[in-house]
C-alpha cells in the first residue's frame, strides 16, 4: 500500500501555525475519560483529528486536492495502548500516520508506485519531480515562441492575396487549432505557476483561487484544450492526406473539398471530445479538476484517433519519399543527391505531419533512472512545445513565396517613399516543394492592387482570410508536386 502523509505541499509556517492553533482551540476543553486509554488530538499538516479511544479507527472526508476524490475517506487508527499507529513496516512516531491511500484514484496510486519504486528511493523521486518542474519552464518558453510565430504566420497568410490557395488554407486552419491549444496551455501553466509561487508565502495551493481551484472553469478549460489538441491532429491528417494525393495521385485535380475537410478538422473532434468528457465526468467523480484524467483508460477515446492519425501520416510520409526517390532516379540524379533530398523531405515533413507527437504518447518512464527520465522529459517536451515554432518557421518564414511577397511589399513601401533600388531576393530552397504563390499574377501587382483598391475592415477579416474559392471552374493555382528538391 502506498500513501502520503500530505497531499498538499508548500505549506507555509504561518498557515501551519494558524491551523494548528485552531485545532488546539477546538479540542482545548475536551476532557479525556480516565476509564479507557485515549489517543490525543493531533494535526497531521492536513486534517485535524479528535481524541480517539484506544483500539478504534476514525475516518474523515478526504481533503480537496489534485487527484483526490473528496467523496472518500482518510483514516487513522489508535492502538490498544492509546498511541496513534504508524505506517506499517515503519517505526511509529508520536504524531502517528494518516492513511490517505483511499483518497486517490487507482491511476494516481499506480503513478506514485512507479515514481517511488526506483533504486534511488525518495531521493531519486525528488530529482524526478525537480526535472518535471524544470521542463514546465521549458514548455512555457516553447509555447510562447510558438504562439508568437503562429500568429505572425497567420497574419502573413491572410495579408497577402498572392499566398491564398488551397494548400495555405489548410495551413491556416492547422495554425488556428495550434494557437487555441497554445493559448489554453499557457493560461493554465502560468496560472499554476502563480498559485504555486504565492502558496509559499500565503498558505497552501487549495487556499488560493485560480483556474485549478475554480469548479467548472477548470474542467471546461481542459475540455477545450483536448478539443483543440484533437483538431490539431485532424488538420495534420488533412495536411498529410492532401499532400499525399497531390504528390502521388495524378487525377487529384477536382474541386477542393473544403466543406468535407472542415467537418473532419473541426466537427469530428466535437463528437470525440463530447464522448470523452461525458465518460470522464462519470468516472472521476468528485476529483478536483479531473486531475490525472490522462492516466485513465477513457483517455484513449481521444488518444486512439490521434495515434491513428500519426501512424497514417507516417505511412503517407513513406510513400511520398518513395515517389520522390522514383522521380529523382528518373531524372538521373546521383545516389548521394537522392539520399540527401529524401532526407531533407523527411525532415521538412515530420513536424507538419505530427510524427514527433509519438514520443509524447509514450508512457513517462517514472520507474527508470533519473537520467533516463530527464532525457525523455526534456526531448519530449521540447518537441511538443516548440512544434508550432518549427512548423511556422518551415512553412512560412523559410518559404520562398512568402519571402518574395514580404520583400515585394517592403519594396513597394520603400518605393513610395523614394527608395527605388531595393532588391528582391530569389526564392529559397523550400519554394520548389511548397510554393504557395499562384503563378498567374506576381505578388507585387497583387499587393499594389490590394493597397489601392481594397480596405478590409476588422468585421470581415476572418471571412477574408478563410473564404473559399467561389468559382470551382477556376481554382487557385496549386504548387506542383516536389520533383527534384524539397
Amino acid at each position: 500500500m502506498i500513501s502520503t502523509t500530505s497531499p498538499s505541499t508548500d505549506v507555509s509556517q504561518l498557515h501551519l501555525n494558524t491551523t494548528l492553533d485552531s485545532c488546539a482551540l477546538k479540542y482545548d476543553e475536551f476532557v479525556i475519560p480516565t476509564t479507557v486509554p485515549y489517543c490525543n488530538w493531533t494535526w497531521d499538516d492536513v486534517l485535524c483529528w479528535p481524541p480517539t479511544p484506544a483500539g478504534k479507527a476514525i475516518r474523515q472526508p478526504c481533503p480537496s486536492g489534485h487527484g483526490i476524490d473528496t467523496s472518500k475517506f482518510a483514516e487513522r487508527r489508535c492502538s490498544a495502548e492509546g498511541r496513534w499507529e504508524g505506517r506499517p513496516g515503519t517505526t511509529p512516531t508520536p504524531l502517528g500516520w494518516t492513511n490517505y491511500t483511499p483518497c486517490y484514484s487507482p491511476e494516481v496510486i499506480q503513478l506514485f508506485r512507479k515514481l517511488y519504486s526506483g533504486t534511488g528511493g525518495n531521493d531519486e523521486a525528488d530529482i524526478k519531480i525537480d526535472i518535471a518542474e524544470r521542463t514546465r519552464t521549458l514548455e512555457i518558453v516553447g509555447f510562447s515562441l510558438s504562439l508568437i510565430a503562429l500568429i505572425i504566420s497567420l497574419v502573413i497568410f491572410c495579408r497577402f492575396r498572392s499566398l491564398r490557395n488551397n494548400r495555405t488554407r489548410i495551413h491556416k486552419n492547422l495554425f488556428v487549432a495550434m494557437v487555441i491549444q497554445v493559448i489554453i496551455r499557457l493560461t493554465l501553466y502560468i496560472d499554476q505557476a502563480i498559485i504555486r509561487s504565492g502558496s509559499k508565502g500565503y498558505g497552501n495551493e487549495s487556499s488560493r483561487h485560480g483556474i485549478d481551484n475554480t469548479p467548472y472553469l477548470c474542467e471546461a478549460s481542459y475540455i477545450l484544450l483536448e478539443y483543440a489538441r484533437t483538431c490539431m491532429f485532424m488538420w495534420m491528417f488533412i495536411e498529410g492526406l492532401y499532400l499525399h494525393n497531390v504528390v502521388t495521385v495524378t487525377v487529384f485535380q477536382g474541386r477542393f473539398p473544403h466543406t468535407l475537410y472542415a467537418m473532419v478538422g473541426w466537427g469530428g473532434p466535437v463528437a470525440l471530445t463530447a464522448i470523452w468528457a461525458v465518460t470522464t465526468a462519470q468516472y472521476v467523480g468528485q476529483q478536483k479538476c479531473w486531475w490525472g484524467y490522462n492516466l485513465t483508460p477513457y483517455y484513449w477515446i481521444l488518444e486512439g484517433p490521434r495515434l491513428a492519425v500519426v501512424l497514417l501520416n507516417f505511412i503517407f510520409l513513406l510513400n511520398i519519399i518513395r515517389v520522390l526517390i522514383v522521380k529523382l532516379r528518373q531524372s538521373h540524379t546521383s545516389d548521394v543527391e537522392q539520399v540527401r533530398k529524401a532526407v531533407r523531405a523527411a525532415v521538412v515533413l515530420v513536424p507538419l505531419l505530427g510524427i514527433t507527437n509519438l514520443l509524447n504518447m509514450t508512457e513517462a518512464p517514472l520507474d527508470r533512472t533519473a537520467l533516463e527520465f530527464a532525457l525523455w522529459s526534456y526531448v519530449t517536451h521540447f518537441l511538443t512545445s516548440f512544434q508550432g515554432f518549427f512548423i511556422a518557421l518551415l512553412y512560412c518564414f523559410l518559404n520562398g513565396e512568402v519571402r518574395i511577397a514580404l520583400m515585394k511589399s517592403l519594396s513597394v513601401y520603400l518605393s513610395i517613399r523614394g527608395h527605388h533600388d531595393w532588391p528582391v531576393r530569389r526564392p529559397s530552397m523550400f519554394s520548389a516543394a511548397y510554393g504557395t504563390a499562384p503563378e498567374t499574377e506576381g505578388p507585387n501587382a497583387v499587393d499594389l492592387k490590394r493597397n489601392n483598391n481594397t480596405r478590409t475592415n476588422s468585421k470581415n477579416w476572418i471571412t477574408f482570410c478563410f473564404r473559399v474559392q467561389k468559382d470551382p471552374s477556376q481554382p487557385a493555382p496549386e504548387p506542383a508536386p516536389p520533383e527534384t528538391s524539397v
